[in-house]
């Protein structure tokens, strides 16, 4: 069915090319009104913040989406994977949560899909303290290599398995789910664990050949027709390739699979082999990453496909259906970083998506087992919490007018929610580009994706005539104080420090003067250093690597010292670490772990070892601190001095904001400035809590 060119609210016209994309597609017994399909994605709220993760999932639900997922949701008390906060439905008492989401899903027209887990050699058990099981003996495959094994399942537990599931199918029904996804990709899912070899080692009927390996997968998605077939689909989500060759479950093997079973499912789900290498983040993965492993799978069955790749371009989207890669958009990012996506290209607004910029700081979330967050979309997880919503706003409070000082991603997110509730905004920025620091970062390798987080607010405010933009404008208190606006925002960013304080020295080290000790800073301005150069990175997020490979292009040898015990450290979380050091090997740069800086001298640096306090000599040309930063705060600091002034020149507030307030990643720098637009001229809180929350029941 074509929509055609429908009118809008803003009176657009949706662009013809991508009616395409508009098409119901039928699901087994359900249909979803259009391809936009939010595959499962984790969000750090799980069973621990069901409201906020029911709201979340209801806003994308409003913005247009087709299909919406839950997370994985873990089926029975014998597999879970503590720490990690997920869903569960292990009995009815977790029937409420889901259903609200069910209901959330359900209020603007999308399909609710539920993602059934049963993590095997993925799950520890750490809080239920169950007996983990697998296909065979195994260790437990986790992040964080739990001291624990898994017992081989015998056909008892074969049974068992196929009980609990059948459980969770009408458990799920009851909840109001639509589709019903069977978990078996990343390595995560037990279905997985006995489609590849590499986890599968059994004799019987249920190992060996690829038929039997899939033979659970047959029966699981059997039983589930009975229990719920008739008005619920049934999915699955597979790994497009284990990435192990032919020892794992290859692409090939999926082929044969798919050709095996086309009709098995009413649909199938692919994703690439290990979570890492399916949601790799923009300075390793392009956009559509995965075309040539799903390339001809569509062929193999009559079924509907999901393939995902990080899709924000509405082209991308249209070329992927037209070449029958798939049938269904699978997105979970680019659905975080702009929920109104479909709607957005709905209604001809293709320059107010929010591009994903693929930096993974949502992931982060569920490794550090916290809340996730966007480095585009600041309303994420606050849509409950906080009463956020990534397209609207409440309007303002009164006549005032605001002053942001500095246009970096603070500034910038600042101005442009406060010039969407209707203040009027003077934006004024030192220099002569906007941005900050995501425009010098985005010009580093790998890294201009990240321009997306400058283009998207800059767009939107040049198109609103109550915000207007001072470039070449370094202000003074004595200028502020003059202008007379009622409230005032210093988002002034931060400077890399170049004394070697951060983690492992909390004070500054000896630093010679006879040897060039330059700052990210002085290589974004294009001061680059020549010869043999040391990166002492104390950071332990992307920016040290990123340099690194800047430096090794520009024809330096590179040595990266650090006190971890792995390059680029925190990165694990954004799940590129491996992709990182891998890549600073391949290059050639020296890499130093476990190793402190003690001094630096005039013709090279001491190193300390970080667990003996040994220390050696490392001569080096020049030596690059990545350690931590400074707020550039100095104007806010001289206006806090003459706040008696404030009053008599009308000022009411003044407010440090980003990194000039406490430096930290860039999503940090957007959430600030939008939360400062959102709390302008609101009433004090008092002792009150600034959100939300929900509190367990104590039970006897």
């Amino acid at each position: 069915m074509d929509h055609g060119m429908a009118p809008q609210a803003d009176g657009k016209l949706r662009d013809p090319r991508y009616d395409i994309l508009f098409q119901p597609v039928k699901i087994g017994p359900v249909t979803s009104k259009n391809r936009f399909y939010q595959v499962p994605h984790c969000n750090g709220g799980g069973y621990r913040d069901p409201s906020a993760a029911a709201e979340m999932r209801r806003v994308k639900s409003e913005g247009g989406w087709g299909v919406i997922f839950t997370e994985q949701v873990e089926i029975h008390h014998s597999s879970e994977i503590t720490p990690f906060i997920e869903l569960r439905i292990w009995d009815d008492d977790d029937l409420p949560g889901l259903a609200k989401m069910s209901d959330a899903i359900h209020s603007h027209g999308a399909l609710a899909g539920i993602e059934l887990a049963y993590s095997g050699a993925n799950g520890p058990n750490l809080y239920t303290r169950e007996v983990p099981l697998a296909p065979s003996h195994t260790p437990i495959l986790t992040f964080t290599s739990d001291p624990v094994q898994a017992r081989a399942m015998d056909k008892q537990d074969i049974r068992n398995l196929r009980h609990w599931h059948r459980l969770a199918y009408r458990r799920a029904k009851r909840a109001g789910f639509d589709i019903m996804c069977l978990y078996g990709a990343h390595g995560f899912g037990i279905i997985q664990h006995f489609l590849s070899p590499r986890t599968n080692q059994r004799t019987d009927e249920y190992g060996g050949s690829l038929e039997n390996r899939s033979r659970l997968l047959k029966e699981l998605i059997s039983d589930a027709r009975d229990e719920v077939g008739d008005t619920c689909a049934i999915a699955v989500r597979l790994s497009l390739d284990e990435l192990a060759g032919e020892a794992g479950f290859s692409n090939a093997q999926l082929r044969d699979l798919v050709a095996m079973h086309a009709d098995l499912p009413d649909l199938w789900d692919f994703a690439h082999g290990t979570w890492e290498a399916c949601s790799g983040t923009s300075r390793f993965k392009p956009e559509g990453a995965q075309e040539d492993l799903i390339r001809g799978i569509k062929q193999l069955t009559p079924r509907p496909v999901v393939g995902v790749g990080r899709f924000t371009s509405a082209d991308t989207m249209v070329r992927q259906i037209r070449q029958g890669l798939m049938d269904f958009i699978g997105a979970a990012r680019p659905s975080i970083a702009d929920p109104f996506l479909p709607r957005k290209i709905d209604e001809g607004r293709i320059e107010d998506i929010r591009e994903c910029i693929g930096c993974n700081i949502c992931v982060t979330g569920d490794m550090t087992m916290s809340l996730s967050r966007c480095t585009q979309n600041s309303s994420f997880m606050e849509e409950w919490r906080k009463g956020w919503h990534p397209e609207f706003i409440r309007p303002r409070q009164s006549e005032s007018k605001v002053l942001v000082v500095g246009a970096g991603p603070a500034g910038l997110s600042a101005a442009h929610k406060a010039g969407l509730r209707g203040y009027e905004v003077a934006l004024a920025e030192a220099g002569d580009e906007l941005g900050g620091r995501v425009s010098r970062e985005s010009r580093l390798p790998g890294l201009a994706a990240w321009a997306r987080v400058r283009d998207y607010r800059k767009g939107q405010i040049a198109r609103m005539a109550n915000v207007n933009v001072y470039r070449g404008s370094a202000l003074t208190s004595d200028d502020i104080l003059a202008f007379g606006f009622e409230h005032v925002a210093i988002a002034t960013g931060a400077r890399w420090r170049r004394d070697g304080v951060a983690r492992f020295n909390l004070l500054p080290v000896p630093v010679s003067s006879d040897i060039p000790v330059l700052t990210p800073d002085d290589i974004m301005a294009g001061n680059h250093p020549g010869g043999r150069v040391m990166i002492y990175d104390d950071d332990h997020y992307y920016m040290g690597s990123v340099l690194a490979e800047l430096l090794i292009q520009r024809g330096c040898d590179v040595i990266f010292l650090t006190p971890s015990t792995r390059v680029a450290e925190w990165s694990f979380n954004t799940l590129e670490q491996g992709a990182i050091q891998a890549r600073l090997i391949e290059a050639g740069v020296d890499v130093r772990i476990t190793r402190g800086l003690s001094a630096i001298e005039r013709d090279g640096i001491v190193a300390q070892c970080v667990y003996t306090g040994r220390t050696e000599k490392v001569t080096c040309d020049a030596v690059v601190m990545v350690t931590a930063r400074l707020p550039e705060d100095s104007l806010y600091l001289d206006l806090c001095a003459r706040q008696a002034e404030w009053a008599p020149h009308g000022i009411r507030s003044v407010k440090v904001i980003g990194d000039a307030n406490a430096p930290a990643a860039i999503a940090w720098a957007t959430y600030a400035g939008h939360r400062y637009a959102e709390e302008l001229e609101a009433p004090p809180l008092g002792d009150a809590l600034p959100f939300r929350r929900e509190v367990a029941n104590i039970r006897d």
